[in-house]
C-alpha cells in the first residue's frame, strides 16, 4: 500500500497516539490506572481527531473499576471473533498462511533489534502500536498500513457493539490514510465472509480465544 509520508511533526503526534493506544489496548489492571494521568498529559497536545477520542476513553477508564474494565475487555476481545486484536487473523484466519504473516512481524521487530517475550504474539495490535511508537516508526507504520482493512473491521465491530474501546481505534485510524478503493472492498469482503478457515495444519495458530494466556500478557 502506498501512502503519503507524514511530516516529522505528524509522525511525532502519531507516535504519541500509538503509545497511548498500545497502553489502553493492553489487558487492564491496576498499573493502567497508575499511568492514566501520564497518558492524559501526553495526548492533550495532539490534534483533535486523536486527542478527543483518547480523552473520552481515558475518562471512561477513570469512571470505571478495574474489575469492570477487565470484564469488558474479556467479553469484547476474548469472546468475540469480530473484535480480535490479532491482526493476521482478519486476513488469514485459521490457516497455515497465518504463520508466514506472523513471521513478517517478527522479522520487522528483529531488524530493529527487538525480541518479544514468550507470552506476546507479534501481531497483537497493542504490540504493533508499541513497536511503531518506540521501536521503528517507519516499519511499524507500514505494518499498520499492511493490515489497514483488519484495523478498520475491528473499529466497525467495536462501533456496532457500542464498546468504549471504539474510541481507541478511532484515534489509531486517525493516524492512517483514508481507506482506498481496494481496502474498502477488502473490508466489505471480510465483513461479509469472515476470515478464511482451513481444516488442517492449524497448530500452533489456533483462534485467539483458545490461545494460552498468562497473567499480565496482552490478550
Amino acid at each position: 500500500m502506498s501512502a503519503a509520508r507524514p511530516s516529522a511533526r505528524e509522525l511525532r503526534d502519531h507516535q504519541v497516539t500509538w503509545q497511548a493506544a498500545s497502553a489502553l489496548l493492553s489487558y487492564p489492571d491496576e498499573q493502567l490506572l497508575v499511568h492514566v494521568p501520564l497518558v492524559h498529559a501526553a495526548v492533550e497536545g495532539l490534534p483533535d481527531a486523536q486527542s478527543a477520542p483518547l480523552g473520552r476513553f481515558l475518562r471512561h477508564v477513570e469512571a470505571t473499576t478495574v474489575l469492570e474494565l477487565a470484564a469488558h475487555f474479556v467479553t469484547t476481545f476474548d469472546l468475540q471473533r469480530r473484535c480480535c486484536l490479532y491482526l493476521t487473523y482478519y486476513a488469514h484466519g485459521d490457516t497455515r498462511k497465518r504463520g508466514m504473516a506472523l513471521l513478517a512481524f517478527k522479522t520487522a521487530y528483529r531488524a530493529a533489534g527487538l525480541e518479544l517475550v514468550d507470552d506476546e504474539l507479534p501481531d497483537h495490535l497493542a504490540v504493533v502500536l508499541e513497536f511503531a511508537a518506540t521501536g521503528d516508526p517507519k516499519a511499524g507504520r507500514q505494518l499498520l498500513l499492511d493490515h489497514r482493512a483488519g484495523i478498520e473491521l475491528l473499529r466497525l465491530a467495536l462501533e456496532d457493539t457500542s464498546s468504549p474501546y471504539v474510541d481507541v481505534l478511532r484515534a489509531v485510524t486517525a493516524t492512517l490514510p483514508p481507506l482506498a478503493g481496494d481496502e474498502r472492498d477488502a473490508v466489505a469482503r471480510l465483513a461479509a465472509e469472515g476470515p478464511p478457515v482451513e481444516e488442517v495444519g492449524l497448530q500452533p495458530f489456533a483462534p485467539p480465544e483458545y490461545m494460552p494466556q498468562t497473567e499480565g500478557a496482552r490478550r
